[in-house]
């Protein structure tokens, strides 16, 4: 099976930082592409940025110029270093993989909480 794990998350004062990781386990095929989403209460859950096995990213506009996705693919690693943090960015992170075979699976992890609070 494929499992996503995700861990960093914590209390963080506005304007700081937090980088969170997610850790896949399980058989990955080499084309994927693994991203981070959020979702807070009350609302729609929310996508943040994606990378694929090549490097390339993608990053929502709510996030783009504070968040930066990374992989290490010999880690199975995912992380999103996330800066200048805002009371809006609390909410649960989720990480999210897509593997791409001769089809597609897609994979969710169970979620880490971010509070930016003062």
């Amino acid at each position: 099976q494929v499992q996503l794990v995700e861990s960093g998350g914590g209390l963080v004062q506005p304007g700081g930082s937090l980088r969170l990781s997610c850790a896949a386990s399980g058989s990955i095929f080499s084309r994927n592409v693994m991203g981070w989403y959020r979702q807070a209460p009350g609302k729609q859950r929310e996508f943040l940025a994606a990378i694929g096995s090549g490097g390339n990213t993608n990053y929502a506009d709510s996030v783009k110029g504070r968040f930066t996705i990374s992989r290490d693919n010999a880690k199975n690693t995912v992380y999103l270093q996330m800066n200048s943090l805002k009371p809006e960015d609390t909410a649960v992170y989720y990480c999210n993989a897509r593997d791409y075979g001769t089809s597609w699976y897609e994979y969710w992890g169970q979620g880490t909480q971010v509070t930016v609070s003062s």
